[in-house]
């Protein structure tokens, strides 16, 4: 079934190709399998470890670093955010309510009820 409009982020602590906290396209829906876009090009994902929303994000994901991370600096501690524009990561310092994306200029809300 396509399914436009509708995005998906990793809902579970697993290592399938997905950036965790980052929201991607889902191009396809069925009660098993998605099929969301990454860079442009279709990844087939277990529909049951994804979180499904109906519009694009508008607030930074909060996600606890991962103890598989790659290219994640030590320094960032034990958690990071994403930006939902462009899905860049980086660091957090305190508990802001909005932040600036170091990589797009976005700035918007920071999702503390996630973290």
């Amino acid at each position: 079934m396509h399914m436009a409009g509708l995005w998906a982020r990793l809902a579970a602590d697993l290592n399938v190709r997905l950036r965790r906290g980052a929201w991607y396209r889902i191009t396809q829906l069925g009660p098993l399998q998605a099929i969301v876009e990454v860079r442009g090009r279709p990844l087939e994902v277990p529909s049951a470890f994804l979180q499904v929303i109906d519009s694009p994000p508008r607030t930074w994901s909060v996600v606890a670093r991962p103890s598989d991370a790659v290219r994640l600096p030590q320094t960032w501690g034990d958690r990071y955010a994403v930006c939902p524009s462009c899905r860049g990561r980086q660091s957090i310092e305190g508990r802001p309510r909005t932040m600036a994306c170091q990589r797009c200029g976005g700035e918007f809300k920071v999702t503390w009820a996630e973290a």
